[in-house]
């Protein structure tokens, strides 16, 4: 494995261009990100400059641009939140420590190549739990968007804190905000293609703040610190310890899934393959790195990354020239930022939560599936009501459970015995040659034939399990493993324990067309010192004529 991403310069105007422009669009969302999580403005913005930074050098996907995304941070919103009221003095401190230790969560995903498992998760757990950060992301931002702070409590707190703000409603914030939503939904695409919304907006707003409101009383973000910033270092107690741990875990996977998912996206724009465990790497030094430095925990970003590949992005040079226009920004650009409203950023945040929310696939699952809708609706409840762990855990529970159901209806119908009682129930088992029809109806039911076809996973036990009683009355049985690529262990254990038990009445059993995986799994078993080798045969025609030669006379 290479170290460095795939950096080149026989795409230099493209890759400035498409640097340049992402930076324009990181710089509001960082600001308002940073403002969203009560870490500051200047923890988004290191945040948007390290993670993009050694994203882009030791990443996967040359194309991908990552930076605090809307998820990662209402996530850290509740781990910051937690860790204050266990600890006011070092609970901040604690947060850092978290993102330090999802970044060496990533990179350990990465070193054992869990790149292609990390997004194998049922999409309507995805959904829900996106879409219910999406609705808290909302939530969370309505005090801002009416002219207050936040007043604590978290998702609960500000829906029951809602009607007294109503009732006290700053109309310039206000304003401000419902200025910055009309753009950001009403401005036309071809404007957009030109003049990113989230730049007019924080631009837009700023200039009305400071030429009409004047000296007005009203929130603005502050001069960030300029210069570099200081290095945090690890700081967690004895009784936080297994917190810290969780949430750098969720963290760490929710930020795969989402870097890996957009590293598809751009992967699929750009027509080049991507390397997940690599990209897992960098994403993982990105966040300990910003961690270190006292920033957000970040993503590969969707809409930053189209962008830069729209606007002539190919290699990792575009992420690395808008990590330097960021950092330019941060070291001797802070005092700007002094005069943005808050209400502005808020309303940014806002837009990101709305258009996290899965409105496609909410507006078509109940058609799909309701056991699926109910999944996501499920899941969404639970992530905005309850907790985002428990959301997730019960949504893979659940949806787990109804695919294993679903699974063993489907390998049941892979399991049979011949010959079947009813002519409708062979249709599982059709395939049967003139021959061996016709061997088998000379065994007249004294010859019996246990089918097993396909891959077959725990879900065929119980099939094989409730099939079994119907080998009863057989003299000699043929066990047709010829249609088995593979058998999992608990498939395997109940094939053996048929085999034994048909052994321990006195059956003469007959192993056909066992091959590969399915034979050496049985021989670890002990099949192979419990039957005799010349009753494993290549195929059941053979089987059966054998089989028959064993009837004793009537």
């Amino acid at each position: 494995m290479r170290v460095l991403n795939e950096i080149r310069f026989d795409n230099l105007r493209g890759d400035l261009f498409g640097g340049v422009t992402a930076a324009v669009i990181a710089l509001p969302m960082a600001l308002a990100f940073g403002v969203a999580s009560g870490a500051g403005a200047e923890a988004g913005l290191y945040g948007a400059v390290l993670i993009g930074l050694f994203a882009a050098l030791f990443g996967g996907t040359p194309t991908l641009i990552s930076e605090p995304t809307g998820p990662m941070t209402v996530v850290f919103t509740a781990v910051i939140a937690s860790l204050i009221a266990a600890n006011p003095e070092q609970g901040m401190a604690m947060a850092f420590t978290v993102v330090m230790l999802a970044g060496l969560f990533q990179i350990a995903f990465g070193v054992m190549k869990l790149g292609r498992y990390v997004t194998m998760m049922p999409f309507t757990v995805i959904s829900g739990f996106m879409s219910g950060i999406g609705i808290i992301l909302v939530i969370l931002q309505l005090p801002g968007l009416l002219g207050h702070a936040a007043p604590g409590g978290g998702v609960i707190g500000t829906l029951q804190a809602l009607p007294e703000l109503i009732g006290s409603i700053d109309p310039r914030e206000a304003a401000l905000a419902g200025m910055t939503l009309a753009v950001l939904f009403l401005m036309p695409a071809r404007v957009k293609r030109i003049l990113p919304p989230q730049l007019v907006v924080l631009v837009a707003g700023t200039l009305i703040a400071v030429y009409w409101l004047g000296d007005q009383d009203i929130r603005r973000i502050g001069e960030i610190p300029s210069g570099l910033p200081s290095l945090q270092l690890p700081v967690f107690t004895i009784d936080q310890w297994q917190t810290i741990l969780i949430d750098a875990l969720v963290l760490a996977m929710l930020g795969s899934v989402d870097a890996l998912l957009t590293s598809v996206i751009a992967g699929s724009l750009t027509r080049k393959q991507i390397d997940s465990d690599k990209e897992l790497l960098g994403q993982g030094v990105g966040n300990l790195a910003s961690g270190l430095f006292g920033g957000l925990p970040g993503a590969g970003a969707t809409m930053g990354t189209v962008v830069n590949i729209q606007a002539g992005g190919r290699t990792a040079l575009s992420g690395l020239t808008r990590a330097a226009i960021l950092a330019v920004v941060v070291i001797w650009a802070g005092a700007l930022t002094a005069k943005i409203p808050l209400a502005v950023l808020a309303g940014i945040a806002v837009k990101v939560g709305i258009d996290i929310i899965d409105w496609s696939f909410l507006a078509r699952v109940h058609r799909v599936s309701m056991k699926g809708a109910l999944i996501t609706y499920g899941v969404i409840v639970m992530t905005v009501f309850v907790d985002l762990i428990t959301a997730v855990a019960i949504g893979l529970f659940v949806a787990n459970v109804l695919t294993i159901r679903r699974l063993a209806d489907v390998q049941e119908e892979s399991v049979c015995v011949l010959p079947a009682r009813r002519r409708q129930d062979e249709a599982p088992c059709a395939g049967l040659s003139r021959e061996e029809r016709s061997l088998l109806a000379q065994g007249r039911g004294r010859v019996k034939i246990l089918y097993l076809s396909g891959p077959l996973v725990f879900g065929a036990a119980a099939a094989i399990s409730r099939q079994s009683p119907k080998l009863e009355g057989a003299q000699a049985v043929v066990i047709d493993l010829s249609q088995v690529p593979h058998m999992g262990v608990t498939t395997a254990v109940a094939v053996e324990s048929t085999v034994r038990d048909a052994l321990a009445q006195g059956h003469a059993v007959y192993m056909a067309g066992v091959h590969g995986q399915p034979r050496e799994r049985l021989e670890h078993l002990g099949l192979r010192g419990a039957m005799r080798q010349d009753r494993w045969v290549e195929d059941r025609e053979s089987a059966l004529k054998l089989a028959l030669e064993q009837l004793t006379p009537r």
